[in-house]
């Protein structure tokens, strides 16, 4: 982690001018394609939520303007993030919120990160995050093939954790999408940014392999 020197800083201009709004998140949802994807971690056997976790945070890895954040007035940059995702098991309706560390390999995370949504007793471990935003905020809304979602957070300013959610595939002209949703601060995050995101996800999906 370190410390950007914001009076130095090229976004310097665009960082002041959102920061100062009340409300400076905004939301882009659009339609992925998870045709070759979905059907290469089936046939291997991985659990499609795990596996899309992990290639979400990894894509967001790979845009820096994703791993800063807004420490009252002063601006971090993450060396990497940690996913922070819900957890919701079969045949029940109250979730858990699990932080599982990324690893490299996605047979690992699958298998770490189920096992301590699994084993997480609490529904809000606030004690076992306090202090960090390295985070990205992840949800799923399997049960709708939304066109837009929109999520819950304090109104505060420094609030700069970007939320991804997915919601439930889709088949359309032979190709199966998800409505997928990136919500950012403005004063780090650029449409242009996201842009890259989501063509960085489609690119990692469409080339994955075991």
């Amino acid at each position: 982690m370190e410390f950007i020197d914001i009076d130095n800083w090229a976004r310097k201009e665009h960082f002041n001018f959102f920061h100062k709004s009340d409300y400076a998140q905004y939301n882009i949802c659009a339609n992925i394609d998870i045709t070759s994807f979905l059907s290469l971690v089936k046939q291997k056997g991985l659990p499609f939520y795990y596996s899309m976790i992990h290639a979400a945070t990894q894509t967001a890895n790979e845009i820096i303007n994703f791993r800063y954040r807004i420490r009252e007035d002063r601006v971090v940059l993450h060396e990497k993030l940690t996913p922070s995702f819900t957890y919701l098991k079969d045949k029940e309706e109250l979730f858990k919120l699990v932080t599982a560390e990324l690893r490299e390999d996605i047979r690992e995370f699958a298998r770490v990160a189920d096992e301590k949504a699994r084993a997480q007793t609490e529904y809000f471990p606030v004690k076992e995050n306090a202090g960090r935003d390295d985070f990205v905020y992840i949800t799923c809304i399997p049960w709708v093939s939304f066109t837009h979602i929109s999520h819950t957070f304090h109104l505060n300013r420094n609030d700069s954790v970007p939320r991804l959610s997915w919601g439930k595939y889709f088949t359309l002209n032979d190709k199966i999408l998800l409505p997928f949703s990136v919500q950012v601060n403005h004063a780090l995050v650029d449409g242009v940014h996201v842009g890259k995101y989501y063509t960085r996800l489609q690119e990692y999906l469409d080339n994955f392999s075991l």
